[in-house]
C-alpha cells in the first residue's frame, strides 16, 4: 500500500535542527519541504546542506507548497510563539523538547492546537528505545509485580563553552532552567512513563561549578501515585559525563536502563523470551547519548517522532507523545523548582 509522504518544514536551524533534517530526510513517510530561521543566511546554509529550500518570511515559510506538517527547533522559550502561529495556519506539530518552559505557554498552545484541530506532538525520543519499550511492555503486563522504586541518575557534563555557545543557554527567561529543564527532561519524562503519575516531590537545586544563573544539579525524593518512591539526580558538573541510569524495582522483578542498554532484566517468573530481550538489549549505540558532549547522539529516536507523526496525519495513529505528554515533564520540573526554592514538599495529585 502506498504513502504519500507529509510535507514537513523545520523552524529553527540551531544544533539540533541537524537532527530533525536527518529524521525527516531518512523517512518513509515524510519529505523536507522548507526551513525558516530568524537569521536567513543561517537558513540558507542549512537548506543547502539538505537538500531544500530557505524561506526568509515566516509567514511565507507556513505556506508552503505541501508543507503539512513543522517541526520546532528554535531555543525552549520561543517554541509558543511559532507552535500557535503554525497551529492557526492548520499545521501540524513535532515540539522539541521541553514543549515550552511555562506551564500557562503550553497550556496556551495545547488550547490553539485543539481549536485549529491540528496533532501537537512533544519531543521526547527516548521512549523510542527498545530497552524502554521492553520496560514499558513488562509493566503493562504486571511482571514487576507492586512496584517500589522508579529512580533515575544522569551524572552529566558540560564544559563552561557550552553555555557560552548562545546567550540563551543557562537562563531562566529563555532555558527555563539548567540541568533539569535543559537535559534532564528527558530522563523526567522516562521516569514519568514508567513510574506513572506522581503525588509529591521534595528536591533542592543548587550551582556547583558553572557561572550560569540556573542549576547545574538537581535532586527530587519522589512519591507516585502508584505507592512507589523514587530518586532523581541529575547534573551537568560531572566530568567526565556518565550514562543516564534508570532502575525500575517491584516486588516481583526488576531492570536497569543504562543508556540504550538493559544492564539488568530480572524476574520471578522468568519467561522463553526473557533471554532473548536480553541479547537484543544488551548492546547499545556507540554514542554517549549526550553524557559528555550536547549533540552525541543519533536520529533514530527523532525519525520515530517524525514517522509517527506522519502516520497519525495520513492514518490516524495514535501520537507516541501528545502536547499533554509533554506537559507532565514541566509541570515535574517546575514543581522541583518550586520545592527547591520554598524548602517544602510539593503536591501534584
Amino acid at each position: 500500500m502506498s504513502f504519500e509522504k507529509v510535507g514537513f518544514g523545520i523552524i529553527g536551524t540551531g544544533a539540533v535542527a541537524a537532527v530533525h533534517a536527518q529524521a525527516i530526510t531518512g523517512s518513509d513517510y515524510a519529505f523536507l519541504a522548507a526551513v525558516y530561521d530568524v537569521v536567513p543566511e543561517r537558513a540558507q546554509e542549512f537548506a543547502k546542506k539538505h537538500g531544500t529550500v530557505a524561506v526568509a518570511d515566516f509567514d511565507a515559510f507556513l505556506k508552503t507548497p505541501g508543507l503539512e506538517a513543522v517541526t520546532v527547533a528554535t531555543p525552549s522559550g520561543f517554541h509558543h510563539d511559532p507552535v500557535v502561529a503554525a497551529a492557526k495556519a492548520g499545521k501540524h506539530i513535532l515540539c522539541e523538547k521541553p514543549l515550552d518552559i511555562t506551564l500557562d505557554k503550553i497550556d496556551d498552545m495545547i488550547r490553539v492546537a485543539d481549536e485549529n484541530k491540528v496533532l501537537l506532538a512533544a519531543v521526547f525520543q527516548s521512549r523510542f528505545k527498545k530497552a524502554v519499550a521492553a520496560i514499558r511492555k513488562a509493566l503493562d503486563e504486571g511482571r514487576f509485580g507492586k512496584l517500589v522504586s522508579v529512580s533515575a541518575k544522569q551524572l552529566w557534563f558540560r564544559d563552561e563553552s557550552y553555555y557560552k555557545s548562545a546567550s540563551w543557554r543557562g537562563t531562566w527567561a529563555v532555558d527555563g532552567g539548567g540541568a533539569l529543564m535543559n537535559q534532564g527532561s528527558h530522563t523526567v519524562d522516562l521516569l514519568l512513563y514508567l513510574g506513572g503519575e506522581v503525588k509529591k516531590i521534595s528536591a533542592h537545586t543548587s550551582n556547583i561549578l558553572h557561572k550560569i544563573e540556573v542549576e547545574d544539579s538537581a535532586f527530587a525524593q519522589i512519591d507516585y501515585v502508584c505507592g512507589a518512591s523514587g530518586t532523581l539526580e541529575v547534573s551537568t558538573a560531572c566530568k567526565p559525563g556518565y550514562p543516564v541510569t534508570i532502575e525500575v524495582t517491584g516486588t516481583a522483578g526488576s531492570a536497569i536502563l543504562k543508556a540504550d542498554t538493559l544492564a539488568r532484566w530480572t524476574f520471578v517468573e522468568e519467561r522463553s523470551e526473557d533471554e532473548q530481550i536480553r541479547r537484543e538489549c544488551a548492546e547499545g549505540a556507540a554514542h554517549s547519548g549526550g553524557a559528555g558532549a550536547a549533540m552525541d547522539f543519533d536520529c533514530h529516536g527523532h525519525r520515530a517522532h517524525v514517522d509517527n507523526l506522519a502516520r497519525a496525519i495520513r492514518n490516524g495513529e495514535k501520537l507516541m507523545l501528545s502536547g499533554r505528554d509533554g506537559r507532565l515533564a514541566v509541570e515535574f520540573i517546575q514543581a522541583v523548582y518550586e520545592s527547591s526554592r520554598t524548602g517544602l514538599p510539593v503536591i501534584l495529585r
